[in-house]
């Protein structure tokens, strides 16, 4: 009986996988933590402006707002769905630059911009690079707009695989 159970249970758990769920999983998981973030900064945007340089030429609130526009969409993006590869480059590359900024202590504006600890961006960093190898699945508007552009034919085939 247990053996039965046992064998059933690994066979199922093997063989059957749910990757599409647990991309959307994924997505909002992150997308919703990103959001979190992003608006954890705007509700501190005075007192992250003055200690934070201008970037591209422009001023601190000029610079910060950008990031912070950036930010916003892309969260947005990656919950629904959307441009998904794309959407997460923006933010894997802010990650990047906060692990260092904070590995490197450099200053309060380190601290206000990017105020987590040591390692918080690494896990965000993971994830974006996993979401960018593997993609958004099939419950995602990626999906939808692609199986849209299909004809019966070749592109149908590569859809019905992913």
């Amino acid at each position: 009986m247990f053996a039965k159970f046992f064998k059933q249970l690994f066979l199922y758990s093997a063989g059957h996988t749910y990757s599409n769920l647990s991309r959307l999983f994924l997505r909002l998981f992150t997308g919703i933590m990103f959001l979190q973030l992003c608006i954890r900064q705007m509700l501190n945007f005075d007192e992250i402006v003055p200690t934070f340089d201008g970037l591209l030429g422009l001023s601190p609130e000029g610079s910060v707002s950008l990031l912070l526009a950036i930010e916003l969409v892309s969260a947005t993006f990656i919950i629904v769905g959307l441009l998904t590869r794309l959407a997460v480059l923006f933010p894997l590359g802010l990650m990047l630059v906060a692990e260092d900024v904070i590995l490197s202590s450099q200053g309060p504006a380190a601290s206000q911009l990017f105020n987590f600890q040591p390692g918080y961006p690494v896990m965000f960093i993971g994830i974006f690079i996993f979401m960018l190898l593997a993609g958004p699945g099939k419950i995602s508007l990626d999906y939808i707009i692609a199986a849209h552009f299909t004809e019966n034919g070749e592109e149908e085939q590569v859809l019905d695989k992913a």
